[in-house]
């Protein structure tokens, strides 16, 4: 027992590291992408690569492809405001932001999450929600004002992009709840992904045709990545970590990726937010840890 119990941490622990990884290198490697395609090319070769493999998992759990009678509108708004919209304006921000910054601006997604709850389904939100809430909100605004204006933020255009990311991300979470309970997330992201394919190519190969002559390998090779360790790997290593271990758990990569990503753009890059954000980094996070923390109402259900 002891030996599968060890075995068993083991596994959630690499899973973990997993997202934390895919999630906190995903930033750096969709900049290396902009090189050579515009956003939405990148974004549409990304999940036309990942799209197959989906669909093949799904067809291979027995999962089905299509959504049930009556939900399949809503599975085709996911192919527009979770992939193709969210997905395409994360990396069109990239153009004026830091991967470091573009990072922790995704990180508010819990809260954003928290407020989009409370403003659809009424979801209770306890005082130290609240108290969290006004933290990153503070401490955020902070950094984007420090930041402004510097090799970090050069335009609110991209961390006006990101937040509208995050924002429609966390109305098609909340959503999601509703309408795909008992729906695998195979099935969530098969389909979606591949309509995503299609609808971004399409409008991106007429909007700018792609000169293959000055398309850089760096980038052929992070689009790759992006399609498969980030559009594969990092969906079902975060799936399969929500199955082994509580929400809250699982939302601790909330509190690893930002910091990766943004030691990765010090390192690699040479970017490194001033010392005032650096030193804001520290409530940002406490804040994420109040919103996610668990209430003692909903925990003791």
């Amino acid at each position: 027992m002891k030996g599968f119990s060890r075995t068993n941490s083991l596994i959630t622990a690499a899973l973990f590291l997993a997202v934390s990884v895919t999630w906190g290198t995903t930033w750096m490697v969709m900049k290396i992408a902009l090189t050579s395609f515009t956003p939405v090319l990148a974004t549409g070769l990304r999940f036309l690569l990942a799209s197959p493999v989906l669909i093949g998992l799904a067809r291979a759990g027995g999962h089905p492809l299509l959504f049930p009678v009556g939900k399949r509108r809503f599975q085709c708004c996911l192919a527009l405001f979770y992939f193709s919209l969210p997905f395409s304006l994360m990396i069109y921000a990239e153009e004026t932001v830091s991967s470091g910054i573009a990072s922790l601006l995704f990180a508010v997604m819990p809260v954003a999450v928290l407020s989009v709850s409370w403003l659809l389904t009424r979801q209770g939100v306890s005082r130290l929600q609240l108290i969290g809430t006004l933290i990153v909100m503070m401490a955020l605004g902070t950094i984007i004002i420090r930041e402004s204006g510097t090799t970090e933020i050069q335009s609110w255009k991209g961390v006006a992009a990101i937040l509208l990311a995050v924002v429609c991300h966390a109305i098609m979470y909340v959503l999601c709840k509703k309408h795909c309970g008992g729906i695998s997330v195979l099935t969530s992201n098969a389909l979606p992904c591949l309509g995503a394919a299609f609808i971004l190519l399409i409008f991106g190969l007429i909007r700018t045709p792609v000169d293959l002559t000055h398309v850089d390998t760096r980038a052929i090779a992070a689009v790759i990545y992006l399609g498969v360790v980030a559009g594969i790997l990092g969906i079902m290593a975060y799936f399969l970590l929500q199955k082994r271990v509580s929400p809250f758990r699982a939302s601790m990569v909330y509190f690893i990726f930002p910091l990766i990503a943004l030691s990765l753009d010090d390192m690699l890059n040479g970017q490194a937010i001033s010392p005032l954000s650096a030193l804001m980094v520290a409530p940002f996070l406490a804040g994420i840890f109040l919103v996610l923390r668990p209430s003692p109402v909903s925990a003791s259900r």
